[in-house]
């Protein structure tokens, strides 16, 4: 049968190529870290983007809502006055706890300060937040002090705001604006957005930066994910009031889509563009084991082995050097990114986001299945040149 003796012929000619690796040892290397430190940087830069929607997008809850004004796209554009933010509460969908309903009026500015890696200024989130505010935030607890004081200027800061901005310990004074502020704790919020801002009594807030009594937002627990058509139903009803409303999840999506596509979009260009240095390198090495095996290949199709052998196993070994950089570059990704903490401008507010790099196990595949192109496109010229190479020409090096 002709199938089984091919795959025969391709198995044989292509464990002798393996097993030939070591003796050209250098120039694989070669190959090797050129193609992982393509991977290395794919992964990186993409792991920017994954761990910058992780802390907006994914973090975003479905049972909450966020209600703004009408044609609102942040919450910067928006601005709700009391009358309209009262309305929101008295929705008869919206669960209540002890203390009323869950639903927090919030107010949000952006305040300066300094960065603790450059020590040049950035703009961060100072939101003023309603007493339900740490009960619609499930995962919201204090890790060190204690929460601010309601009718006080006293502020507690998120983990990340703490970790990427200077002067936010707690015990601490801050001034923002005219007015100084207690920093009396930090908190978590499962790693969220919200360790990125700053909190307080959003009265105090209001006086403080002269908004009278409006807000620009109002967060709502829902009856259930994704459940907002009661409250949709009841801000309709009384033509007064023009607001939308939208899932916390939904709206934080929205608010990551620019960053995220800019850096995706970057991290292609720059694989692309490292990509063609790593498939000359994989060609050079390549074109290396053709060259030392002339002798072998000649042998071989005397012998009868045909042209499909030969293009398998060249091809063959630049896929497991692909391979074996692919798996290089992901572990230099991830010991040396993964969980590493950074801020960065989200263009939507206009104003620093914490979040951690996030080398995800589809990044990983994905730097695996680009480091498999790569190999395959080295070894692809020098495969095609080593099944047209004449027999004769070979045979005259024996």
């Amino acid at each position: 049968m002709l199938l089984p003796n091919v795959l025969r012929q391709v198995l044989a000619v292509t464990a002798m190529s393996v097993a030939a690796l070591p003796q050209r040892l250098g120039t694989a290397a070669v190959a090797v870290v050129g193609i992982g430190g393509v991977v290395a940087v794919l992964v990186a830069v993409l792991s920017i983007s994954e761990g910058f929607r992780a802390a907006l997008a994914l973090s975003g809850q479905e049972d909450v809502a966020i209600v703004l004004r009408g044609g609102s796209s942040d919450e910067l554009a928006s601005g709700l006055p009391l009358e309209s933010a009262r309305h929101v509460m008295d929705s008869p969908g919206i669960p209540r706890g002890p203390d009323g309903p869950l639903a927090s009026p919030e107010l949000y500015v952006i305040v300066d300060l300094p960065m603790r890696s450059t020590g040049t200024n950035a703009n961060v989130p100072l939101r003023g937040v309603g007493p339900q505010a740490y009960g619609i935030r499930r995962e919201f607890r204090i890790v060190e002090g204690r929460p601010f004081r309601r009718g006080m200027n006293e502020v507690i800061v998120g983990r990340g705001a703490a970790a990427q901005f200077a002067g936010l310990a707690v015990g601490r004074e801050v001034l923002f604006g005219r007015t100084p502020w207690l920093v009396t704790g930090i908190f978590e919020d499962g790693g969220s957005v919200s360790e990125s801002e700053i909190w307080t009594d959003a009265t105090v807030l209001q006086g403080a930066y002269n908004r009278g009594s409006s807000y620009q937002s109002v967060r709502v627990r829902l009856p259930g994910p994704g459940q907002v058509e009661a409250l949709e139903k009841h801000i309709a009803a009384d033509p007064r009031f023009n607001m939308t409303v939208r899932t916390e999840r939904e709206f934080l999506e929205s608010q990551s889509q620019v960053l995220v596509t800019i850096v995706r979009t970057l991290g292609v260009i720059i694989a692309l563009l490292m990509g063609v240095g790593a498939v000359f390198a994989a060609l050079n090495t390549m074109y290396s084991a053709v060259a030392s095996r002339t002798r072998e290949i000649a042998t071989l199709r005397a012998l009868g082995f045909g042209a499909t052998p030969v293009i398998a196993s060249v091809l063959f070994e630049a896929l497991v050097l692909g391979l074996l950089g692919g798996l290089l570059g992901g572990a230099l990704a991830y010991v040396g990114f993964n969980g590493a903490q950074a801020s960065t401008l989200n263009f939507q507010s206009f104003s620093q986001v914490a979040f951690a790099f996030t080398v995800t196990p589809a990044l990983m595949l994905t730097g695996l299945g680009y480091a498999l192109v790569l190999g395959l496109l080295g070894g692809l010229l020098p495969a095609l040149r080593a099944a047209r190479m004449p027999v004769t020409a070979g045979l005259r090096e024996l």
